[in-house]
């Protein structure tokens, strides 16, 4: 039985829903804007280098901004949008109680090294996904499973994944343990891409390494990353951070129109912007909101994305005792003037965040606790609580910048004045965005941290669902006697069938998770830009910041 399936779209001024059947067509052709010349190379400067080149184990934008080139999932996101379309699975349909899922695949797919994608393909990388032992384990390797789909083989604590089945060599079945509003948007996510099972087995992708709170990955991961994607990975500098990507010449599709993408990770945004007007790069992602009229002055391309983002100041709760008090948590949201950061620190356009995800998702409620800036009131509720000489560690991460987060250093130093405003003692920790600290906050170690999320599509448990439903999260929200119950409560309305009912569910949790729970203060929703040279023709800009450069060109 096929059934429709809505999917909200998230990109600029989008405020109806549009169906799209479960048996979607691929609609991915070129889109060249005109005036460009096949060939060429292209280098672009991202905001970091990537961590790893095995989507699955990554959690950071560099490493997704890499392996989206190289990869494609059975599900694909159209361009400039966050409305889901066919990829390597042309069409889908499932049972009536969503728990059986079957797609027929694209036929004639070869992945990088010269095998074959087929539903054999499929299930090799689900099993993978679904049977990773030790450290594979670890929220810090395999986030992206965990918070989509949960446990594993071997674990008691449930999964949404059953099992997968091919049946010829075109269609694969997919079977699921519960009915969920996600699937099978969640598979366009860049972490559940298809990868090549050659190369995984024999560069043994999964043999990662831990030492203490760090990790080492194979050479599967560091050397020989094998999608179907448009470019092939050619080699690494890491000395020089550059990612060197090549046209992929058996790509199914229309090919790239580049000959070359280097993609090359400039940390300081002042740095990128010298290597644009320098002519060294043809362009670079997330430009400071203060040089965009500049750069449109120059002559210089600025394309902004849509706000779909939020920055937040996360609360660890394992740590500091005093954190699990409601009351002291309410006091550093009072404490942080989030509309003068706003004003301050991002660009024209963006908001103060009252829930955890943008408007343009269902669920969203301007009827929640609000937390208007008042110092007097926090410092008036820590004395309540006991906790006047409340010390706390707080981390905020160099050698980035992310959408939601143009100015690290400039957004810690507004907030940081704000807590110690009222009295609030900070041990400052401080380290690179992939040497440290998405560890170390993934790991509990922070009391509180400077985060955020780019939206993967829409739908409420992309964002609070990620956050909050693994009680053992980097909030700690098991430690407290909540955590388990909005646990089940996120669980509960993910699973509702009934939109209208599973919509209502949101907007209730969306108030408790303000007024009950805050298990970390919403602050932002900015809109991050990225910037091109006049002669790039054909990049669409992507409010999931998951743009594809095989439809680029340079005049």
């Amino acid at each position: 039985m096929v059934n429709p399936r809505t999917v909200r779209l998230a990109a600029i001024g989008f405020a109806a829903a549009v169906a799209l059947t479960a048996c979607a067509e691929s609609q991915r052709d070129s889109q060249d804007e005109g005036g460009g010349q096949t060939g060429g190379t292209m280098t672009f400067a991202t905001e970091g280098a990537p961590k790893l080149f095995d989507p699955f184990f990554a959690t950071d934008g560099a490493t997704f901004r890499t392996s989206q080139q190289i990869f494609e999932g059975l599900i694909e996101f159209k361009p400039g949008t966050a409305d889901a379309e066919a990829g390597l699975a042309t069409k889908w349909d499932h049972s009536e109680d969503g728990l059986t899922w079957t797609f027929e695949l694209r036929e004639g797919v070869k992945f990088h090294d010269g095998s074959e994608f087929n539903a054999e393909a499929v299930c090799f990388n689900f099993d993978r996904w679904y049977n990773q032992k030790g450290p594979g384990q670890s929220p810090a390797v395999t986030g992206y499973w965990q918070d989509n789909f949960g446990g594993f083989a071997d674990k008691a604590n449930p999964s949404l994944f059953e099992s997968c089945t091919a049946d010829g060599a075109n269609k694969a079945v997919v079977k699921l343990t519960r009915s969920t509003s996600k699937f099978p948007d969640i598979l366009g996510l860049p972490s559940f891409a298809m990868q090549s099972p050659t190369a995984l087995e024999q560069y043994k992708a999964d043999e990662v390494v831990q030492a203490g709170d760090s990790f080492t990955y194979p050479e599967y991961s560091t050397d020989h990353p094998t999608g179907t994607g448009a470019f092939k990975f050619a080699k690494y500098d890491e000395a020089n951070g550059t990612v060197e990507l090549v046209r992929n010449e058996d790509y199914w599709g229309d090919k790239a129109k580049l000959d070359k993408l280097i993609l090359r990770a400039i940390p300081d945004e002042t740095a990128r912007k010298q290597a644009l007007q320098s002519g060294d790069v043809e362009g670079y992602d997330l430009p400071s909101p203060a040089d965009w009229q500049g750069l449109k002055d120059d002559g210089y391309n600025v394309m902004i994305r849509p706000a779909f983002n939020v920055f937040y100041l996360g609360i660890g709760q394992k740590n500091v005792p005093q954190l699990r008090d409601l009351k002291v948590r309410q006091a550093l949201a009072y404490a942080i003037d989030r509309e003068g950061l706003v004003k301050q620190q991002l660009p024209e356009g963006s908001e103060v965040a009252e829930n955890f995800y943008p408007k343009t998702v269902d669920g969203w409620t301007d009827d929640v606790e609000k937390y208007t800036y008042d110092p007097d009131k926090a410092k008036s509720l820590l004395a309540e609580a006991g906790a006047a000489n409340l010390s706390v560690n707080i981390y905020w991460p160099t050698e980035v910048t992310r959408p939601y987060m143009p100015n690290p250093q400039d957004m810690f130093g507004f907030i940081r004045g704000n807590l110690e405003a009222v009295g609030v003692k900070l041990n400052v920790v401080s380290k690179p965005w992939n040497g440290g600290y998405l560890e170390d906050v993934d790991q509990g170690k922070a009391d509180l941290f400077l985060l955020g999320w780019n939206g993967d599509y829409n739908t409420p448990d992309n964002f609070i669902g990620n956050f909050f439903s693994d009680p053992n999260n980097r909030f700690g929200t098991g430690n407290s006697p909540w955590g388990a119950t909005l646990s089940q409560e996120l669980q509960a309305a993910d699973s509702e069938p009934d939109a209208e009912k599973r919509t209502g569910l949101y907007e209730e949790l969306n108030k408790k998770l303000k007024a009950e729970y805050l298990p970390a203060i919403p602050i932002s929703h900015g809109p991050p830009a990225l910037v091109v040279a006049e002669n790039v023709k054909g990049l669409v800009p992507s409010p999931l910041t998951d743009e594809r450069f095989d439809s680029v060109s340079l005049g």
